[in-house]
């Protein structure tokens, strides 16, 4: 890809989870072709598939874990640049759940995305807020207000 590096799941989480396959793991944050920063605390996950965000979302639900989904896609300017920021704030929240969705990659449960990068904020099991658009500050000022 360029020469540029990207992080395995087991970089990014700290671990791996065993139901996740060899492929699952070469899909980890396919397509946005960055160097990403490394989850020290194995809070940030990927979906690669609807099924993968179908699970990740009832694990939020059902833990009622603080969470935030940024759905993004690989093609969009914005959220390449967002991303790896988005990386390095998992590192700083750790109270909190960071996902990453791609909408190519999951396109029947991120149908009612409309605007890239979009970030759905989670407590309790329940969403609690939602950002449009992407803003390094107005970032970090949410993720402070829902940590």
């Amino acid at each position: 890809m360029g020469g540029k590096t990207k992080f395995s799941l087991k970089q990014m989480e700290g671990g791996e989870e065993p139901s996740w396959t060899e492929e699952d793991k070469s899909k980890e944050l396919q397509g946005t072709g960055l160097k990403l920063p490394l989850n020290r605390h194995g809070n940030l996950k990927s979906a690669s598939s609807d099924q993968k965000l179908t699970l990740i979302l009832q694990s939020i639900r059902s833990s009622k874990t603080p969470a935030v989904i940024n759905y993004g896609a690989s093609w969009c300017h914005v959220c390449s640049q967002i991303l790896p920021k988005f990386c390095q704030f998992s590192n700083n929240f750790r109270r909190l759940s960071f996902v990453y969705a791609d909408i190519d990659e999951c396109p029947e449960t991120t149908q009612h995305i409309r605007y890239t990068p979009t970030f759905h904020f989670f407590r309790d099991g329940e969403r609690v807020d939602e950002m449009l658009g992407a803003g390094e500050e107005r970032l970090q000022d949410r993720l402070w207000l829902h940590s």
